[in-house]
């Protein structure tokens, strides 16, 4: 058996295969592709973007993300989290709205600053 990736670590997008039996990878013309597929292959991580709510700032959301790639069967119970998340304006950029979410050491963290209404 096969199992076919588009590699997204540059922008060539190369397709990349791995066959089963040999783990041999074929289609990528850079050492990230093969890289790539083995990961994705045997375990697959992802940066998660989402919003939490904003008390009392000039925005009702603010942006945030992992402060690097979890998990990817890790995505929903990370979204449960983030959707628990209530902050107070002011904040600052790459301000930890939560650490080391669900024990994976890593942070939920903002990608954007938001000003309180009262300044």
């Amino acid at each position: 058996m096969t199992h076919e990736f588009i590699c997204i670590r540059c922008p060539k997008g190369c397709k990349v295969i791995i066959d089963d039996e040999t783990m041999e990878v074929n289609g990528n013309s850079c050492p990230n592709g093969r890289d790539y597929a083995m990961t994705e292959l045997t375990f697959p991580k992802r940066i998660v973007t989402s919003t939490v709510k904003v008390v009392c700032g000039d925005v009702k959301r603010c942006s945030c993300k992992t402060s690097s790639p979890i998990d990817k069967d890790l995505i929903f119970d990370v979204m449960k989290e983030i959707n628990k998340v209530v902050v107070q304006a002011p904040i600052d950029m790459h301000q930890v709205f939560i650490h080391n979410v669900l024990g994976t050491g890593v942070d939920i963290i903002s990608t954007k600053k938001v000003d309180s209404l009262h300044e």
